[in-house]
């Protein structure tokens, strides 16, 4: 027998039960916008050329781009196109752009937690000190925003044997790491069910732009790809597709312009499509189909 992880059982997706989205849409689109800050010096971070002896300053400075230029640009795209954004954000960006924070909470959005710095992974942590870590996040984000986040991303999609049940005692709904699926999937936590929520490792800048070198227009076209694909497949079961994004990567001007041209279309098809965030999904989910609580 290989060994299971023990959170979920197979299901073909083609043999659920069939339910539809608020005001019966079957497609649910989300924007998972991912705010990061990074040490300067040492731990982990994307890079756009191969990193040096540190400091490294240059992709230390590429990343800052998305927080100081790239995320208000994009802020400005997603007012002029009035889309509804989740904020997976480090908690130590309330200490070092609060006004970045401050600007998406003035939209609205909802705020996902997202570790403290993508410096570090948590899946490296005893257990004890991963509660806390996701302790201190949770305390950062519920002080800055009134209200606990619902949601969790961990940094470079990292987690340890005991995350989810991690995620679920300390108060977490849904989980954004797993990856297996089109639907929202009840995962098994030591003290009750935990959704995992579809978030892209294909519709994902980093994968795409960063691994693959995909250019900007191949990105867009992905996008739109992805979407009017998954739009006619949802006729037959309620799907959600989520974009994933980082501001140092489509926040950059050239990237930007085509970005806007495939999110766009995805506004185009607004009366056909249930444009919402990572937590309304969530909510309704718990609300609205408990029946699919395993």
């Amino acid at each position: 027998m290989l060994t299971d992880h023990g959170r979920y059982t197979y299901s073909p997706i083609t043999g659920r039960a069939n339910y539809s989205w608020p005001g019966g849409k079957r497609l649910a689109v989300y924007i998972g916008l991912n705010l990061e800050h990074f040490a300067f010096g040492e731990g982990l971070g994307a890079a756009l050329a191969p990193g040096g002896p540190q400091p490294d300053v240059l992709n230390y400075a590429w990343r800052d781009y998305g927080n100081r230029v790239g995320a208000w640009r994009m802020r400005d795209m997603f007012d002029a196109l009035d889309m509804p954004v989740s904020v997976i954000a480090n908690s130590a960006m309330y200490d070092y752009a609060p006004e970045l924070m401050a600007a998406f909470r003035a939209r609205g959005d909802e705020i996902v937690g997202h570790g403290h710095t993508n410096s570090e992974r948590q899946s490296v942590l005893a257990r004890d000190d991963e509660a806390v870590l996701i302790a201190e996040t949770t305390d950062v984000l519920k002080q800055a925003e009134g209200v606990a986040p619902q949601g969790w991303l961990s940094p470079w999609i990292a987690e340890s044997h005991y995350t989810p049940d991690l995620l679920a005692e300390a108060g977490y709904g849904y989980t954004l790491n797993w990856c297996m699926d089109d639907q929202p999937v009840w995962m098994q936590t030591s003290v009750g069910p935990l959704l995992a929520i579809p978030y892209p490792q294909e519709v994902n800048d980093i994968p795409a732009i960063a691994a693959r070198k995909d250019s900007a227009a191949q990105f867009a076209e992905m996008i739109i790809d992805n979407f009017d694909e998954i739009l006619e497949q949802s006729a037959f079961q309620p799907l959600v597709m989520g974009i994933a994004l980082h501001p140092y990567l489509v926040g950059q001007p050239y990237r930007l312009r085509h970005l806007r041209r495939a999110l766009t279309h995805i506004c185009a098809h607004r009366d056909d499509i249930w444009l919402t965030t990572s937590g309304g999904i969530h909510d309704y989910c718990r609300r609205s189909i408990p029946d699919l609580i395993v």
